[in-house]
């Protein structure tokens, strides 16, 4: 018996080594992600204009929660409290929302460019929070901006998904080509509600242009903290479908999937975590495509860790880069969308080549 003749024995075989060293890897990372979190929220907390160590705001934390430490004096207290954690905790939830929605957004389409801003959904969701500030809007109050945000991104979800399928298969040329269109189709809606606007609704309008989370307080963290939980949390239910979904559409049919209801159901996913990103924090590019991509390198496409994961990695990277849009050019805040289109446009140009030269095949 040769070499080649012998069986190969459990102990050697290669099989099940890649999908453990997956989930080794997922779970590293998830660890990772999490220790991430509760050293950069602390760090972020205590910096800017008005320095609090991390000691005292650790001290602050467990003293609000019962759990010992000590209050600070009153001008720390209502700075971290009434400033720096509304901002931190809203950080956290546009950040979590934009990369489930862009990890959610690659599955449904099964392209590895499709993600919020790129194809303009952030943009269609931002013209209806324009229109409502514009038209000076608020018979549903603070709901107001959020649903008409839903509307319009819902509506663009279901164009982009309408117009970029051809054949049963989304095109990767069609798809960056209906985002173009779409971005300026809203560009020129929101130039129109600032023809029209106040003074006073101007300003709020370039907010949501340049993309900030400036005016973070607790009644709009609150406001957009039901359509992002229930986003977040519905999400992860469907990792297990859209992994089927991968293997093509014929085949999850196959194997059980009702895969035109599993698109209409997660579309709506989409535009609810992007409306709850728009709504407070205007269009901030680029963290949907960045962040499920630089996972699915790091752990596989799987989307079990990949929904959850891309949450994580969406919070950290939104709360690094809004730290760093308050610091880097202090006492000046740099727009926090403007930053993040900074950084991900050229990841953008890497992944367009990389992904046409596969013909358009999964990262």
């Amino acid at each position: 018996m040769t070499v080649l003749d012998k069986p190969v024995s459990p102990r050697t075989s290669p099989g099940p080594a890649p999908a453990r060293t997956r989930r080794t890897t997922a779970w590293l990372l998830t660890a990772g992600l999490v220790a991430g979190l509760l050293v950069l929220v602390p760090v972020a907390a205590g910096t800017g204009a008005y320095p609090v160590p991390v000691a005292d705001v650790l001290g602050s934390l467990l003293h609000r929660a019962g759990l010992g430490g000590t209050e600070l004096d009153r001008v720390a207290e209502s700075v971290l409290w009434n400033v720096r954690f509304p901002r931190i905790v809203l950080a956290l939830l546009v950040g979590a929302s934009l990369g489930c929605a862009g990890a959610l957004m690659q599955g449904v389409f099964g392209n590895p460019l499709a993600e919020p801003g790129v194809i303009g959904v952030s943009s269609g969701a931002a013209v209806g929070a324009v229109g409502a500030i514009a038209f000076g809007l608020n018979f549903l109050g603070n709901w107001t901006v959020s649903v008409f945000a839903f509307v319009s991104g819902l509506i663009t979800v279901l164009v982009v998904y309408a117009m970029s399928r051809s054949g049963g298969r989304t095109e990767v040329v069609t798809l960056i080509l209906t985002g173009i269109a779409v971005n300026a189709f809203a560009g020129a809606l929101i130039g129109l509600f600032l023809f029209f606007a106040d003074t006073a609704a101007v300003n709020q309008i370039t907010f949501w242009q340049l993309g900030s989370l400036a005016q973070a307080t607790w009644p709009k963290v609150l406001a957009v903290l039901p359509c992002a939980a229930l986003g977040l949390g519905l999400a992860p239910l469907y990792a297990r479908r859209l992994d089927l979904l991968a293997l093509g559409e014929r085949p999850a049919r196959h194997l059980g999937v009702e895969v035109e209801r599993l698109r209409i159901v997660l579309v709506l996913v989409i535009a609810l975590l992007t409306a709850a990103a728009v709504s407070v924090a205007g269009v901030i590019g680029f963290v949907g495509l960045v962040v499920p991509h630089l996972l699915r390198m790091a752990a596989g496409p799987g989307h079990r860790f990949l929904i959850p994961g891309s949450a994580l990695l969406g919070a950290l990277v939104l709360l690094a880069a809004d730290l760093a849009a308050r610091t880097v050019a202090a006492p000046a805040e740099l727009p926090l969308g403007v930053l993040t289109a900074l950084l991900g446009s050229p990841f953008f140009f890497w992944l367009l080549r990389r992904t046409r030269r596969r013909q358009g095949g999964w990262a």
